[in-house]
């Protein structure tokens, strides 16, 4: 289903899915996190999005670890 939001011009665009659980007990023990994320994905795909990259990386890292923000 296309939302009416999206213009051509956001398609032409990579999506990027950011996931993020703030501690190791919420990766290691909410079951419905990887489907989720896969719905996610899934969902972009439906929406007309062919460059979907995915983050996850620092799944179980605690926020505040003093990494300085930066602007992209």
């Amino acid at each position: 289903m296309m939302s009416e939001k999206i213009r051509p011009h956001h398609l032409e665009r990579k999506a990027i899915l950011y996931f993020r659980q703030s501690s190791a007990h919420q990766v290691f023990h909410i079951a419905r996190a990887a489907p989720c994320n896969c719905d996610c994905a899934n969902r972009l795909t439906a929406l007309g999005w062919s460059r979907i990259e995915t983050v996850d990386d620092d799944l179980g890292r605690l926020g505040g670890g003093g990494v300085a923000a930066r602007r992209l």
